[in-house]
């Protein structure tokens, strides 16, 4: 949701340092969940978020702001953990509008309300 990650091999590489056993295994739960979707098998299989997923965004920046409250060794930058905290309608808007830009998510529905009122 916050990283450019798409692929398998992307996730491994990630500074988490996930064993590839869990990271097999997360994926799937994820899968299974309606959180992500992967398009394409293999190596080359990319993951993307869904609108189910999209719709934990406004929890996961909360969970962000309280980490960067608790957890001096954040990953997230101020300048970011700044916005959530000033105006988070704001960034939910903006960053759904990017995610749901970057996923596809607009087009998605899009096609299933024409596909429903044909």
């Amino acid at each position: 949701m916050f990283t450019e990650r798409r692929t398998y091999s992307d996730f491994l590489g990630a500074e988490e340092g996930m064993a590839t056993n869990i990271l097999a295994d997360r994926l799937t739960r994820l899968e299974q969940a309606g959180l992500i979707v992967r398009s394409g098998r293999g190596k080359g299989a990319q993951y993307g978020l869904t609108e189910k997923g999209l719709n934990l965004l406004p929890a996961m920046l909360e969970v962000v702001s309280w980490s960067a409250r608790y957890d001096k060794g954040t990953a997230a930058p101020k300048a970011f953990v700044a916005r959530i905290r000033s105006d988070p309608v704001d960034i939910v808007a903006a960053m759904r509008g990017q995610l749901s830009a970057r996923y596809g998510l607009g087009a998605k529905k899009a096609r299933r309300a024409k596909a429903a009122k044909d």
